[in-house]
């Protein structure tokens, strides 16, 4: 598990992979909130075929001990190549800034796990949050999920950019 202190607010924010299965009801929920419910990306559910693939790896975000967001992870077809995506924190948590360590948690999470680069599918509005973090643009807009996304991808490996 990770801790930190959020200097903005002093909150303490957490991230850490799902341990149990209220901790992956809690990541679902969170996921559902924000891409069902708040932006209707999906019509009932979020999940797919990566859910259930026991090589993914769900990633919680705890604002204050309170699960406030989520992340998932996993391994693509290629040496080295993973995937990051579904990354949702609940509306009233976006202040803390639980976003940025969810994501440096997934990049660090699949590097050590012997990734070299992470790729995801961004949408627009998103697209600066990424490149702060050492995430690049690659190509053209792009539909994913039918709703315009862009390809980003980072370097995992040692001293690359998403060190």
């Amino acid at each position: 598990m990770t801790a930190a202190r959020a200097s903005r607010l002093d909150v303490e924010l957490q991230r850490r992979l799902v341990a149990g299965p209220d901790e992956l009801a809690a990541h679902r929920e969170i996921r559902r909130a924000v891409f069902v419910a708040e932006q209707h990306v999906f019509a009932d559910s979020d999940a797919d075929v990566h859910d259930e693939d026991p090589s993914t790896l769900h990633v919680l975000g705890l604002v204050d001990g309170v699960p406030a967001g989520a992340v998932r992870l996993f391994p693509l077809d290629g040496p080295g190549l993973w995937q990051g995506d579904r990354l949702a924190v609940l509306p009233p948590f976006r202040a803390a800034g639980l976003g940025a360590p969810l994501v440096r948690f997934a990049v660090a999470t699949a590097g050590e796990l012997g990734g070299t680069r992470m790729i995801a599918h961004v949408q627009p509005a998103n697209e600066v949050f990424f490149r702060r973090l050492g995430w690049r643009r690659r190509g053209e807009p792009e539909l994913y999920v039918g709703i315009p996304h862009l390809l980003m991808d980072i370097d995992l490996r040692p001293g690359g950019p998403g060190a």
